[in-house]
């Protein structure tokens, strides 16, 4: 039987949260056919094998997202159906134990321990391994983007560089790691927040490229909401662009942001040009705008930076001290991998595990309710 999991730090997330679609993964719609073959073997020969399952992952260092939701998938997606047809659950004969979202995790360190009969969650592995290795992906890329900004805000922008089914689970998992903003709604839902963004390019286009006056009816219509930050870079010269809409803003203007395309130099470094690579968003250009805002008496006006920021280049520009006060990320927070691995490792409390598998006692796992 599952026994609370007093030990958890937080509350977990209500399975009601992530709006699973119950049925189908019931029913081995999203699984892997082989998952949901075995469980119709099972279920017709009447075999019922009370096995324990270990879940892990091999990264030397990783950060576990995703666990709500798979426990979530386990709670209301374990079971089979009865003989009139009706879904019996087979929750409260499980034995479950996991580890918490945002728990650092190691190489073959169980995550997620279910003991039960196999028939009844056979069909979920695919389904909340897939929830795991896409969690926990994007906890790891901005943990690595968080650390290296040292403190300072990092603001999640990927949701136009991937589907937009994703952005729910995928904002949380980025707010668990730090994040301090997510740019959707949606990403924001599952802790009762709202996205945050900028005046964009589209706006300013829609006044006539005038930046001002698109920073202006912004900040008529949104300040007190949000803070009001603006996209300078429209005329590839984000100095004196800066400079206009703090004027014009005063102290309605949180911040500016910094999106010089790659394959652009900013026009206050024409006449800068050094043995640094000049396009986009870099440091000689932070500093120029940082100059000429404290000189024109704007010197509570942040500086965020984005357009191609990862770890790596996030860490460099700390390292130099370039004066950037937050930075947008996008892409480079959705790529990579974090694959998981679940085995059955014993079979009625007996060793029962494929060559170089084993069980793998892991005290930090707590009972799961």
């Amino acid at each position: 039987m599952a026994t609370p999991d007093t030990g958890t730090a937080t509350p977990r997330l209500d399975p009601a949260t992530f709006r699973l679609p119950v049925a189908r993964i019931r029913e081995g719609y999203y699984s892997d056919a082989y998952f949901v073959h075995t469980k119709t073997l099972l279920e017709a020969e009447n075999h019922h094998p009370h096995v324990t399952m270990q879940v892990f992952q091999k990264r030397p260092q990783a950060w576990l997202g995703g666990i709500d939701e798979a426990i979530a998938i386990l709670k209301l997606c374990a079971g089979h159906h009865g003989s009139d047809g009706e879904w019996v659950e087979a929750w409260p004969q499980l034995s479950v134990a996991a580890l918490a979202e945002g728990d650092p995790i190691s190489a073959h360190e169980p995550v997620l321990s279910i003991e039960g009969d196999y028939a009844e969650f056979a069909h979920l592995e695919t389904v909340f391994l897939g929830t795991l290795a896409r969690r926990s992906l994007i906890m790891a890329n901005v943990r690595a983007v968080v650390d290296a900004a040292a403190g300072k805000p990092i603001f999640y922008f990927p949701a136009r560089h991937d589907h937009w089914l994703v952005q729910t689970g995928d904002g949380w998992a980025a707010h668990v790691a730090g994040a301090i903003g997510v740019s959707t709604d949606a990403q924001a839902s599952w802790w009762g927040g709202t996205g945050i963004g900028t005046v964009p390019h589209g706006l300013i286009a829609a006044y006539g490229g005038d930046t001002v006056a698109a920073a202006r009816a912004f900040a008529r219509r949104f300040h007190g909401q949000m803070n009001i930050t603006v996209l300078v870079d429209w005329e590839n010269d984000s100095v004196r662009t800066a400079v206009a809409v703090a004027d014009a803003l005063g102290p309605d203007l949180w911040g500016v942001r910094l999106d010089t395309s790659e394959q652009l130099v900013d026009r206050s470094l024409f006449e800068q040009m050094g043995d640094g690579d000049p396009r986009g968003v870099n440091p000689q250009l932070v500093a120029n705008v940082r100059h000429a805002l404290d000189r024109a008496g704007h010197a509570h006006v942040r500086i965020v930076a984005s357009g191609g920021f990862d770890a790596e280049r996030i860490d460099r520009f700390e390292a130099a001290g370039v004066p950037v006060d937050a930075y947008g990320v996008g892409s480079s927070l959705i790529r990579g991998r974090n694959d998981f691995t679940a085995d059955v490792v014993r079979l009625d409390g007996r060793p029962c595990a494929k060559a170089g598998r084993r069980w793998r006692p892991n005290p930090r796992l707590r009972p799961v309710t």
